[in-house]
């Protein structure tokens, strides 16, 4: 059986907390909401992306899943910036 993780890479501290109380399933750790308010005032979708490349890298290091599935809905054409970041290509 193959595991693929699911990123939806997260643009703002209420979003993630938006996601913790409404999507079935979903859980952003604190610590990653505390980082996203932190994020200085217009670059969420940067910190997003930074954010979503460092958790890829850390799954593919430690073989957590088989790959994953980027759900970055509106900005589809930032994914290659994800792929960069994690070291995939």
């Amino acid at each position: 059986v193959k595991v693929l993780a699911g990123i939806v890479p997260v643009v703002g501290a209420k979003m993630a907390q938006y996601m913790n109380d409404n999507v079935p399933g979903i859980f952003v750790p604190q610590y990653l909401i505390d980082e996203l308010s932190q994020a200085p005032k217009g670059t969420g979708v940067s910190k997003g992306i930074e954010i979503a490349a460092r958790m890829i890298r850390q799954m593919k290091e430690e073989k957590i899943c088989d790959g994953v599935h980027i759900m970055f809905i509106g900005r589809e054409e930032r994914v290659p910036e994800i792929l960069e970041g994690a070291g995939l290509v």
